[in-house]
């Protein structure tokens, strides 16, 4: 059952009337505590949901589908005392083009705090009951391995991570000279029966602890967005192709020029549509947050001057969705005057962002973290984590609007 929402002020609400007819909020599947939702359109036009939720001593990850009116009964994924859980680097599920269901969680490897690994999983039956765990990575040597985009591609699907297997000393995939303290993006193929392909270096320095973020154009490419990240420490987005011909170079998306020290914690996010593409970031540099959007005519391969969308107190964690071949629905979570703000904006290759619009306001304690959003039947799905005063997160409740195009 749908119900309608006011989350906005008068002006706000005019700005929405632009992009939306209608906002209703959506019952959640989710239980108590609840948190980090990830969200997948099905080719059917269903809505795939996954988060976490405490369980016992340690937490669940679960699933439940949406056909647009309702969600069908939760299923478990996975229970566990060994699940990695953290409020960035979070579970997902989604479809093969014959319904197989595909989803990965992060369990620990050592006693290292971040030393976990990428754990996959396939369903048939969609989700009552999940095979026997795959581990992508053939290395087994209790580092960080994490931040997955998994993409279906045709009959198979290509699972891609940030891996720390030479974070600690080099190794034969670091580039010429070494690098002894860089996270590489790493790729491999999956299909439907479990087989894996082998496990390959796309780019062996990147930022350590961004999400990274795929896509597929109309023709079957597939791109893959992420931070970079130079000798120099310059952590500007790159994004890399996958076709028929193997893996392309990184193309960096705009120059930003941001020089940080550490890993910010703020991925990009990349849609594609046809021929077109989009991809969204955060940005930093001279300490001028800003949310950024970029349009590429050519599947990827190039990208214009990019549009800055925020109103100047932006925090990033971006998630954009393609509406047409030169329109793109980025949202993000900025700091305002009232608080916390979950932003919305239509996007446009030639005039970019007209009209940045709240779509919710968080005014308590704790964050919204990283909301999604993903095409839902004639409309547009909102989740997010909308914290509860525990400070242990034992209140937090999974969020959810639908927006009507």
């Amino acid at each position: 059952m749908l119900t309608s929402v006011a989350t906005t002020s008068q002006a706000d609400t005019a700005s929405l009337d632009s992009i939306f007819t209608t906002i209703a909020s959506v019952p959640s599947p989710a239980g108590a505590g609840g948190r980090e939702p990830s969200v997948f359109a099905t080719t059917d036009g269903d809505v795939l949901m996954s988060w976490t939720e405490p369980e016992g001593a340690g937490f669940a990850v679960r699933m439940a589908l949406f056909d647009g009116a309702t969600w069908a009964p939760a299923e478990t994924i996975i229970t566990s005392d060994e699940l990695f859980v953290n409020w960035v680097d979070i579970p997902s599920v989604v479809a093969f083009e014959d319904g197989t269901l595909a989803a990965h969680w992060l369990q620990r490897a050592g006693r290292a705090t971040y030393a976990y690994n990428v754990v996959l999983s396939l369903s048939k039956d969609g989700g009552e009951s999940w095979a026997d765990p795959i581990v992508p990575h053939k290395d087994r040597q209790g580092v960080q391995h994490g931040f997955v985009s998994l993409l279906p591609r045709g009959e198979d699907m290509l699972v891609i991570w940030l891996d720390g297997r030479e974070y600690a000393g080099g190794g034969a995939d670091a580039p010429e000279g070494g690098f002894s303290d860089s996270m590489q993006l790493r790729a491999t193929r999956l299909t439907a029966e479990g087989d894996l392909s082998e496990d390959i270096s796309v780019d062996a320095r990147t930022c350590s602890c961004c999400q990274t973020s795929a896509a597929l154009t109309g023709d079957g490419v597939a791109i893959v967005a992420y931070r970079d990240r130079t000798e120099t420490e310059i952590r500007d987005i790159s994004v890399v192709r996958y076709s028929e011909d193997g893996w392309s170079e990184p193309v960096t998306v705009h120059r930003d020029g941001w020089q940080i020290a550490g890993c910010p914690v703020n991925g990009p996010a990349v849609d594609a549509r046809g021929g077109n593409a989009v991809v969204a970031w955060f940005t930093a540099p001279d300490d001028k947050p800003a949310v950024m959007a970029s349009f590429s005519e050519d599947g990827g391969r190039s990208f214009l001057p990019p549009h800055r969308l925020d109103l100047g107190g932006a925090i990033g964690r971006v998630d954009t969705i393609m509406l047409g071949d030169e329109t793109a629905l980025v949202s993000w979570v900025e700091w305002t005057e009232e608080g916390e703000a979950l932003m919305v904006c239509r996007v446009t290759l030639d005039e970019g962002c007209p009209s940045p619009t709240r779509l919710h306001l968080h005014t308590g304690p704790g964050s919204l973290n990283f909301p999604r959003m993903v095409a839902a039947p004639g409309g547009v799905i909102f989740a997010w984590t909308q914290p509860g005063a525990d400070i242990f997160g034992a209140e937090d409740r999974i969020q959810l609007l639908l927006g009507r195009l």
